[in-house]
């Protein structure tokens, strides 16, 4: 059987009580009362010291609450903090791992769900033609605007109703339409869809979508014109081809009946997409290439040829934020020379097609292309770049600050929580000299590297320090009265009580010197590995 997946969290709870994963009740009832003696608000005086402890006693209490409820403690070792704040809660009859994890799963997908219906998500676009040569004949700019919008609500678990319209002008002449479908989800592997379509074009139909195999999908349609009662039958086939292609196959049946062969290849640095399409009044061919630069920019041409279409299309983008991208395309065809230029933001988009000349004067071609490509490198080169390299720096810069921040906090928290644990780690060691036992003279935690570097000093240099952390009182006082320091297997160390990480993503490395019967040791130990002390072959 596979492992279970380690919680993220490094099993810091076991860590904050110096616990095993193992532990008994009995021996998690007895750490927890030695740290609440210690960490106790009401032993202190001071406003400081009381907020400290406060802080401390809080987290071992809750540490405590969780590793001493069976089932919650079954969550947390296998899923972390992750499962317990999720919300999960286990019957007396779920002991299995692989019962929670069922659970856990369905709880997610429930999650998921009802975040899906509280927002519905909706997609829209206008388009605005501008033409040049209208203009110069004096009529106006504006060829015509057209406008659609989209939202899809979930009614429930399995059923999902989508409204959307469109608007079109064209000269002095418009038309609409508005479509209502209603999805309903059969069973994990099929689906259902009603629609109706009210305006220019106004039909009913039903379309079924059914998984045949792991790699293949098909679709199937009927849809009845209410215009002249024509009726047309669709019927599709998906296939994955490999890894990252699909091929699709479509026929339709009716007043239009056409056949359809097409396949699409999408990979991390490049897409492309073909389609052989042959009609009874019709036929056409179409396909285009996208190749990403980076993860902000890239490049696209396409073309179409048929017996309506002609044309020749190659153009660029750029993601300028999060949920925006902008996108230039640079079109020949029939209707002549087009730029065209779109912004996509969070499922919206605007689309504003520029008909610059229906004459292919060669020279004028040319320069349509020439220009604005070199605008754009001009640009890129010269502002855009520029730019974003100083914006990235000003986020490494900020991050690096909050960064600093965290750790100056969380070093300073576990300084003081070391001044909590002073008194008694002092009393131990000094019983343990008394009776010639074990006293730790020397432990750092931290970077793998400087650790090493500053294993042969005798203080911890300033050039290492803020990545080392001095732990030679929490280890002593983690001694047992036998003389013994034990470190479990698979527990980060950063978690104990009195540590934190100085260094996040880095490997990390425990020093630690000991004195034992007048002998001097000295070991190391790997972020997760376990130690166990005395030892005779740590003696130097």
């Amino acid at each position: 059987m596979a492992p279970e997946p380690e919680p993220e969290d490094g099993r810091e709870l076991y860590a904050l009580l110096h616990l095993s994963p193992e532990s008994s009740d009995e021996e998690i009832r007895r750490a927890y009362r030695q740290f609440a003696q210690i960490y106790h608000p009401d032993k202190y005086q001071d406003a400081q010291m009381k907020d400290v402890a406060t802080e401390n006693f809080q987290r071992i209490r809750d540490a405590y609450e969780i590793l001493s409820d069976e089932n919650k403690r079954q969550i947390y070792d296998i899923y972390g903090m992750e499962g317990l704040n999720s919300g999960l809660e286990l019957g007396p009859k779920l002991n299995k791992p692989e019962e929670i994890k069922r659970q856990l799963e369905e709880l997610r997908r429930r999650k998921e769900e009802e975040k899906l219906f509280v927002h519905a998500r909706s997609t829209g676009s206008i388009l605005a033609n501008i033409s040049v040569p209208q203009y110069l004949d004096g009529d106006g700019i504006m060829g015509g605007m057209g406008m659609s919008s989209e939202i899809e609500l979930p009614v429930s678990k399995q059923n999902t109703v989508t409204v959307g319209g469109n608007l079109v002008v064209d000269g002095t002449t418009g038309s609409g339409a508005a479509t209502a479908v209603l999805c309903h989800q059969l069973s994990s592997v099929s689906s259902i869809d009603f629609m109706a379509t009210a305006g220019l074009r106004s039909l009913i139909g039903v379309q079924t979508f059914r998984q045949i195999s792991p790699n293949s999908t098909a679709t199937s349609g009927i849809a009845l014109s209410l215009r002249d009662g024509s009726v047309n039958l669709s019927n599709g086939w998906t296939r994955q081809l490999s890894e990252d292609t699909i091929g699709n196959i479509q026929l339709v049946l009716g007043t239009e009946s056409n056949i359809s062969v097409g396949w699409q290849k999408k990979d991390e640095k490049r897409s492309a997409a073909g389609e052989i399409k042959f009609g009874t009044n019709s036929f056409g061919a179409s396909a285009h290439y996208t190749h990403r630069f980076s993860s902000k920019s890239h490049g696209r041409i396409a073309g179409r040829v048929g017996s309506t279409a002609l044309d020749f299309e190659i153009g660029g983008g750029r993601r300028i934020s999060e949920f925006s991208t902008v996108r230039m395309l640079y079109n020949i065809g029939i209707q002549g020379v087009t730029w065209r230029f779109e912004l996509n933001r969070a499922g919206q988009k605007l689309v504003i097609p520029v008909l610059l000349s229906t004459d292919f004067n060669a020279l004028f071609v040319t320069g349509a292309f020439a220009i604005p490509s070199t605008l754009y490198f001009l640009l890129q080169t010269y502002v855009v770049k520029p730019y974003y390299l100083r914006r990235e720096k000003q986020k490494t810069l900020e991050k690096m600050d909050s960064l600093s921040t965290q750790l100056t906090e969380a070093r300073q928290a576990a300084k003081k929580s070391q001044r909590l644990l002073e008194p008694v780690s002092n009393r131990k060691k000094n019983k343990q000299q008394e009776s010639d036992g074990l006293v730790i003279t020397k432990a750092l935690y931290g970077n793998h590297k400087k650790v090493k570097e500053s294993s042969q000093l005798s203080e911890i240099d300033d050039n290492v320090a803020s990545q080392v952390l001095d732990v030679t009182i929490p280890l002593n006082f983690l001694v047992t009265e036998a003389g013994q320091l034990k470190l479990h297997e698979g527990i980060k160390k950063s978690g104990i009580m009195g540590f934190y990480d100085p260094c996040p993503g880095d490997p990390k490395l425990l020093l630690v010197e000991y004195i034992f019967h007048g002998r001097q040791y000295k070991v190391m130990a790997d972020d997760y590995g376990a130690l166990s002390i005395p030892q005779d072959i740590h003696e130097i």
